[in-house]
């Protein structure tokens, strides 16, 4: 009997073993079908993301499409490279030296002094019947870029200050030399324009030189094609 009950008993063992394998084993194959949804969902969420940010980012890659067929940013870039590409670049460059110089000489400008040239600018347009925003629109500007071009030939000017100052004695040496009759009671208007156009031709002059000084003692190195 004692044999029978620990028989008995060893079956029942053997038989909640088996029982309980069969429960480990069907909540395997749960767990890892879980998982693979899991992983497909992910994948899903991946490449509906993927999907917005191309939407989204579309236009930095795609400039246009003709009857469906994509004109892409890299094929306009490539071209106006090899129409104009070594002006621009000559441009960028120059740039970069004068505003390198500018901090080497701890020159800054002002966000006031900026705002200051820009109205002066944008008061002169009035006068000829435009506008500022006009202009930029044509030109194909923001305000951001002309601000940007303000404080680097402001920049420019300090850094070659000292260079571009106009004397009385220029001005009526050129009143003189081009023989110009000053109208009564805008004599001193006049006179201004005739500084401003005096400096204008000193600042372009000192400009070349200094730029052409910075070049000289620069580092510049060419990629690709630009420097023939």
């Amino acid at each position: 009997m004692e044999n029978q009950i620990t028989h008995t008993h060893e079956e029942k063992h053997m038989y909640g073993t088996h029982e309980n394998t069969n429960n480990d084993h069907g909540y395997g194959e749960y767990g890892e079908t879980k998982k693979r949804s899991k992983k497909i969902i992910a994948i899903g969420v991946i490449i509906v993301l993927v999907g917005v940010v191309l939407f989204v980012l579309k236009g930095y890659f795609v400039a246009a499409s003709v009857n469906g067929s994509f004109i892409s940013r890299s094929e306009v870039v490539r071209e106006l490279e090899k129409k104009n590409g070594k002006q621009v670049l000559d441009m960028l460059i120059t740039q970069r030296l004068i505003l390198d110089e500018a901090k080497k000489q701890d020159i800054t400008v002002p966000d006031e002094e900026t705002s200051a040239k820009i109205k002066v600018l944008a008061d002169r347009i009035v006068e000829q019947g435009g506008t500022l925003a006009a202009l930029l629109a044509a030109q194909g500007l923001t305000e951001e870029s002309l601000r940007e071009q303000v404080e680097l030939e402001m920049k420019l000017e300090k850094l070659i200050a000292d260079k571009i100052t106009v004397t009385d004695e220029e001005v009526a040496a050129f009143i003189k030399e081009n023989k110009i009759k000053l109208v009564k009671g805008k004599e001193e208007e006049t006179k201004a324009q005739i500084s401003e156009q005096i400096k204008g031709t000193k600042l372009n002059t000192e400009a070349e030189t200094l730029i052409s000084g910075l070049r000289e003692q620069a580092k510049i190195k060419y990629f690709g094609n630009y420097n023939k």
